[in-house]
């Protein structure tokens, strides 16, 4: 019943609003359509929960597992790849090894640095923890933690986090709020810290290659900590760069309902907890207004929530149609959405891609085909082929 309450509550807002923001909100009380002309065939199998993807070329691949392992697509096949150096991994709730990118300098390099974010900690002291090390072809060597959260949290909830290189060689890293209530960080709600400058949690990240501050980061001079590139974020777990417009897509967990797409930039305050199409899980009572003055509105707000995690623009030419388009990868929702935009960045339209799995990340391989990772105990790579 609380669904459809809230559906009706986000349409009465969505069709009293400016014209301006209804074309860029569109929330909905039913799935989109379902898109024809495609197929998914399974590349390899047998990674418990993987969770991020980082492509090597010549059809090899390192996967991560949420069980904190690392493992290497070879063709067809994945083998485990050992981590020497890895700080211990917890793995309780929604922690373990995460994201996981090569740096860009490296990309043709048969020794690349990886970066990896991982959970690290105790159930009662936690905290998103940034790492690097290279990979020699069999194994992660010279592991070492560049950036860790500041405020350690308890529990299993609310990580993040995704990685993403910018043009200029910066990297993006998103850091979740730390929980749903009741659970505190220092004297306040774990998620109300999205909205304090003085901690990382709900923001997203721009640091150098080193784990530092990347310079020119807009907030530092509001008194915010250094790394801070935005905040106001509940839990992203989707980031892409558009590598034509050089807009930065990020997708977010809403609570009950509520989940985004953001067009991000730097400096923008996203809003949660102040701003959100969600509700409590408890009290299913709505968290926040749908707008607040000086917070930016999401592109999509979905309602009800896909969990989304994993995001790619897909640039290739297998399937022309879908080029320029945003994917999503749906963790409740078990499916993939294409989001499709104009040359200004706003959203014209969805459909679906149904995969019967719960899908943790998607990303366009070097080959010009769109993958996606299923978060199963014998999770699987796919490939979606035109048919």
């Amino acid at each position: 019943m609380f669904q459809r309450r809230r559906i009706s509550i986000v349409l009465a807002w969505a069709l009293t609003a400016a014209p301006s923001a209804w074309a860029e909100l569109q929330a909905t009380g039913e799935p989109p359509a379902a898109k024809q002309g495609w197929k998914a065939e399974t590349v390899a199998q047998g990674v418990r929960q993987p969770w991020g993807i980082a492509w090597l070329g010549e059809g090899r691949a390192l996967v991560t597992s949420m069980q904190g392992t690392l493992h290497l697509l070879n063709g067809k096949k994945f083998e485990d790849v050992a981590l020497e150096g890895m700080p211990k991994v917890f793995t309780g709730g929604q922690g373990g090894l995460l994201d996981i990118v090569i740096h860009p300098q490296d990309a043709s390099k048969p020794n690349p640095r990886v970066y990896m974010t991982v959970s690290t900690g105790t159930n009662d002291a936690n905290r998103t923890t940034l790492v690097r090390g290279v990979f020699d072809g069999k194994k992660v060597t010279g592991i070492q933690t560049l950036f860790k959260v500041a405020t350690d949290k308890s529990g299993g909830q609310h990580f993040g986090s995704r990685l993403l290189w910018l043009p200029d060689g910066t990297l993006l890293m998103s850091v979740a709020d730390g929980g749903n209530p009741p659970l505190r960080i220092g004297d306040r709600l774990a998620r109300e810290q999205a909205q304090n400058l003085a901690t990382h949690q709900g923001s997203i990240l721009r640091l150098t290659d080193e784990g530092k501050p990347a310079p020119g980061n807009p907030l530092a001079a509001k008194g915010a900590l250094a790394e801070i590139w935005s905040y106001g974020h509940r839990n992203v777990q989707g980031m892409a760069l558009d590598p034509v417009s050089g807009r930065v897509w990020a997708t977010e967990h809403g609570p009950y309902g509520g989940d985004e797409l953001n067009l991000v930039v730097a400096g923008g305050n996203y809003g949660w907890p102040l701003q959100s199409y969600g509700a409590d899980y408890k009290t299913h009572e709505p968290v926040g207004k749908h707008e607040v003055a000086g917070m930016l509105n999401p592109s999509v707000a979905w309602v009800p929530s896909p969990a989304p995690s994993g995001l790619a623009v897909y640039t290739g030419d297998k399937i022309a149609a879908w080029r320029g388009s945003i994917f999503s990868g749906g963790l409740a929702a078990q499916d993939i959405r294409r989001i499709a935009v104009d040359a200004n960045g706003k959203v014209t339209g969805q459909d679906r891609l149904s995969i019967g799995a719960r899908v943790r990340d998607v990303r366009q391989g070097p080959d010009g085909y769109l993958y996606a990772l299923t978060d199963e105990d014998n999770g699987r790579l796919l490939r979606i082929v035109a048919q």
